[in-house]
């Protein structure tokens, strides 16, 4: 057995975190970006998955000005910059509440394996393709 810690030992696992509450009201969603952007930190393979209400986080246009909290959700733009390039989003949750693709933001990311070209990090996914997602991953949280 090893006296070198695991993540000083260049171990990469893979994390995914599932969004399931709405962007606001609760403090699920926040704490879940603030917890990604830490495992992005430590560069471990993150992957975040939005489903039931949790798709409307990514909702484009949102405006928090009569609730009075801060609009935290510009942030997911950032995720790219901290190699989070895996949005994924569950097809039925979206059509369940009436929304579409087109209702999400748009997020984007440079891939430098591919001369820095700009792809979409969003990934519409639906139940049978998401367990699979899930059963490859090494710690799933969820928020």
């Amino acid at each position: 057995m090893s006296d070198i810690p695991e993540e000083a030992s260049g171990i990469v696992k893979k994390f995914l975190y599932v969004n399931r509450k709405a962007p606001h009201g609760t403090i699920y969603a926040l704490e879940s970006l603030e917890v990604v952007l830490i495992g992005a930190a430590f560069e471990q393979d993150v992957s975040l998955a939005f489903l039931d209400d949790g798709v409307f986080q990514l909702v484009k246009g949102q405006d928090t000005a009569d609730i009075g909290v801060k609009n935290f959700s510009p942030t997911y733009r950032a995720l790219g910059d901290f190699e989070v390039t895996k949005l994924y989003v569950e097809k039925e949750s979206l059509a369940e509440r009436g929304l579409s693709k087109d209702d999400l933001m748009e997020i984007m990311y440079e891939d430098e394996d591919d001369d820095w070209e700009e792809k979409p990090s969003i990934k519409l996914v639906n139940r049978t393709e998401l367990a699979a997602v899930m059963a490859g991953q090494d710690v799933i949280l969820s928020f």
